[in-house]
């Protein structure tokens, strides 16, 4: 596992396949919170939320970006909501 003091606020977190996944808003635990703006609306209506990954899914943090073991949309499906 990466250290997670390697993780800034604000960098860009992308898939192993170089997709966008999302931005970092911090580290809380063993997982990386995402920002709502790289979240969209619910279908619902409800506004959007923060998604959260794993620290495990981080296979190495490299000029700013965190970069993960799992394809973007691979990684989509592991998330967790507030």
């Amino acid at each position: 596992m990466v250290d997670a003091s390697q993780i800034k606020e604000h960098a860009e977190v992308i898939g192993a396949d170089g997709t966008h996944v999302g931005t970092v808003d911090h580290v809380q635990g063993d997982r990386i919170k995402l920002t709502k703006n790289d979240s969209p609306q619910t279908q619902d209506g409800q506004g959007a939320k923060h998604h959260y990954i794993s620290l495990g899914l981080v296979a190495d943090v490299e000029d700013g970006k965190v970069r993960l073991s799992a394809n973007g949309a691979e990684a989509v499906q592991f998330e967790d909501s507030e």
